[in-house]
C-alpha cells in the first residue's frame, strides 16, 4: 500500500523529534532540524557579510526585485542552509533574487538580538540604493513573526517599508493562546502549545514581555502595512494567528489574504516531496511578482 506524501513527512519528523532526549544538546538540535529541512540536492548560494551579519545571495537571478528572507525555528534554531532549498525554490520560481540571513538565537542572544540583526540587513540592502518598490518580507513560523516585528522598528525607524510581504505559517502570539493549539494538538506534529511557551520563555529571558509588540506582533499597530499573503495549514495549531493577525489588518485597512491549505501541517512548504509545496511556492511567487518593480528594459 502507497503511503501519501504527508505521511512520509510525519515519519521524518517523528524520527528526528523522536531521537531528542534530555541529554541532547542544542548544537545536536540545531543540526538535526537543519538536517529535517534540508534539500536534496543543495542549492548554491553566495555568502556575504550584511553589516555584520551572515548573509547569502539565493536564486540564480543577478540583480532585480529581491525577497528578504526570515527563517524560522523557534528563533533557537534554523539557518541559510536550513532553508535554502525552499529560498531557492522561492527565487527560481518568481525569477527573483532571495537574501537569507543568520540572525543571532537565543538562548545565547535574547530578545532583540535577532530583531537588531534583522533591522541591520534591511537597512544593508537599502544603502545598496535598492528601491523599497523592489522589496519583499519573507519569513515562516518565527521568521514570519521576526519579518512582522521588523516592519514596525522599520515603521518606527522612519524608514521606507518594502512593497510586499509574505508568512508561511506564522508563529505572532507568544502566548499562543489561540484556539487552534487545541483543536489541532493532534494533528501538528511540530508546534505544541508547551513547546512554544517554552521557546517564548527562552527567547524572552526572564522577565520578558510577551505581549511586546517587537516579540508578539499580534499586539502591534498593523495599520500601513504593505500587502501581505498569508499561507497556512488547516492542521497547524499556530491556524489562529493568521486569522487573528488577518482580521486586526483588516480592521486596520491593510490588506492582508489568507489561504489555508487542507491537511497541511506546519511550513509544509519546506517539505520539497509535497506537492501542495510546490503549489504554495508557485502562488508565491505569482504574488511576489504582482507587487515587486521591476527595473524598466530600455
Amino acid at each position: 500500500m502507497h503511503k501519501n506524501p504527508i505521511d512520509h513527512v510525519f515519519e521524518r519528523i517523528s524520527a528526528t523529534l523522536g531521537a531528542w532526549t534530555r541529554e541532547t544538546t542544542l548544537a545536536e538540535m540545531r543540526a538535526g532540524f537543519e538536517s529535517l529541512l534540508a534539500w536534496t540536492p543543495e542549492p548554491a548560494f553566495e555568502p556575504f557579510d550584511a553589516n555584520g551579519v551572515p548573509a547569502a545571495w539565493i536564486g540564480p537571478a543577478p540583480e532585480g526585485p529581491v525577497l528578504l528572507y526570515f527563517h524560522g525555528g523557534g528563533y533557537q534554531a534554523g539557518s541559510i542552509r536550513s532553508h535554502l532549498g525552499l529560498m531557492d525554490a522561492i527565487a527560481r520560481a518568481g525569477g527573483i533574487r532571495v537574501l537569507g540571513f543568520n540572525y543571532r538565537l537565543a538562548p545565547e542572544h535574547r530578545f532583540p538580538a535577532a530583531l537588531e540583526d534583522a533591522v541591520k540587513v534591511y537597512r544593508w540592502l537599502l544603502d545598496t540604493g535598492l528601491d523599497p518598490a523592489a522589496i519583499a518580507f519573507g519569513g515562516d513560523s518565527a521568521g514570519a513573526g521576526l519579518a512582522l516585528a521588523t516592519l514596525f522598528a522599520a515603521r518606527d525607524a522612519a524608514l521606507p517599508l518594502p512593497a510586499a510581504a509574505v508568512f508561511l505559517s506564522p508563529w505572532l502570539d507568544m502566548e499562543a493562546k489561540g484556539e487552534s493549539f487545541t483543536t489541532r494538538a493532534e494533528l501538528d506534529p511540530l508546534t505544541q502549545r508547551d513547546k512554544l511557551l517554552l521557546m517564548a520563555r527562552t527567547y524572552l529571558g526572564r522577565g520578558g514581555d510577551p505581549r511586546n509588540p517587537l516579540a508578539s506582533p499580534i499586539h502591534g499597530e498593523l495599520g500601513g502595512l504593505p500587502p501581505t499573503l498569508i499561507h497556512v495549514g488547516d492542521h497547524e495549531t499556530v491556524l489562529d494567528d493568521s486569522r487573528a493577525f488577518a482580521a486586526k489588518a483588516q480592521a486596520a485597512g491593510s490588506q492582508v489574504d489568507v489561504v489555508i491549505w487542507d491537511q497541511m501541517i506546519h511550513h509544509f512548504q519546506l517539505f520539497q516531496e509535497l506537492e501542495e509545496s510546490r503549489h504554495s511556492i508557485g502562488q508565491i511567487a505569482e504574488f511576489l511578482n504582482g507587487h515587486l518593480k521591476r527595473p524598466s528594459i530600455a
